[in-house]
């Protein structure tokens, strides 16, 4: 063995030791990048922004920077554990999917043992935290928003259309986390929250169902309503934007906002009604995509619209 090894050159062993030296930097880029879509920053920086206006409006002008960053850790950790289960369980499902064939699973950069891992530590830990941190109230709302989507909605997507409508109570819990973390009661100011968010999904996945709703039941998933009728997503979506109206009014009902918020919801609602009803005159890619964006522009342009008037109301 040793005469096997004098035998082997010097540069040999230093052009292993320097591919090695190479590989590695190139295998923790592609690693981080491989976590970084498994946690699915954008929807995340929507949640924890969602859950910062709730904060803010339950507060009342009291509130303080360091329990409202103990709050968005916590949601945040909870984002990335529901992302994580989710993916795990429709890594089969997503390999079908050309949509989703690059994801981390599919792509084979993570394997489903460490996803998991990820998955329930980040559960615990934001559960642990925002007990801890926060208050019962929310750590339990947040776990209920994980168990939700990931524990229901997800394996839902294989058997009912109603998985949609499943999917829209967690993805509708964002800013009432936030509320209950500003020590705010579940009353009807966080209903109302609650409630804009809810119905504002609707259209919003729609439009993703019927761009992709091939793929979809190559898959097995059941995505899309009205068994491929046309017109019924076009109108189920106009009935959902229609109804987003007078719920997105409900803050200036309550006093959480005055007639400056009233003006952008109403102005941002009938751009979601007008798209709406546009995609059901002529169900193509174009115009649900133009369902999809102006879903897009309408939540955070609500929701900023929402913070900035309650903060008008209150100075």
């Amino acid at each position: 063995m040793n005469s096997l090894a004098s035998s082997v050159p010097a540069s040999a062993h230093s052009v292993d030791t320097a591919a090695l030296e190479s590989s590695f930097p190139q295998v923790l880029a592609v690693r981080l990048s491989a976590y970084k879509e498994l946690a699915k920053p954008r929807i995340a920086l929507m949640v924890v922004f969602a859950a910062a206006v709730g904060y803010l409006l339950a507060s009342e002008g009291n509130w303080q920077l360091w329990p409202l960053v103990h709050a968005c850790f916590g949601i945040l950790l909870a984002v990335v554990a529901s992302s994580s289960l989710n993916q795990l369980y429709e890594r089969d499902t997503d390999r079908l999917m050309p949509r989703t064939q690059g994801r981390p699973l599919p792509s084979s950069r993570l394997r489903p043992l460490e996803v998991l891992a990820v998955g329930v530590l980040c559960s615990v830990v934001s559960f642990v935290y925002l007990l801890v941190q926060v208050n019962a109230l929310t750590a339990w709302l947040t776990l209920l928003t994980t168990a939700l989507y990931a524990g229901c909605y997800t394996p839902l997507k294989r058997y009912t259309v109603l998985c949609t409508a499943v999917g829209a109570v967690p993805g509708a819990l964002p800013p009432v986390l936030g509320w209950t973390a500003a020590g705010g009661d579940l009353d009807w100011g966080a209903f109302a929250l609650f409630a804009i968010l809810f119905v504002w999904q609707f259209p919003h996945f729609l439009a993703i169902a019927w761009i992709y709703r091939g793929q979809y039941e190559q898959a097995g998933l059941q995505m899309v309503p009205g068994q491929g009728r046309p017109g019924v997503i076009g109108t189920v979506s106009v009935g959902y934007a229609l109804a987003l109206i007078p719920v997105s009014l409900l803050p200036v009902h309550l006093g959480l906002a005055g007639d400056m918020y009233g003006i952008v919801a109403l102005v941002l609602g009938g751009l979601y009604v007008w798209s709406s009803f546009r995609f059901q005159q002529e169900e193509s890619r174009r115009r649900a995509r133009m369902v999809l964006w102006i879903s897009l522009l309408y939540l955070p342009g609500v929701l900023a619209a929402l913070a900035l008037d309650h903060c008008r109301l209150l100075s």
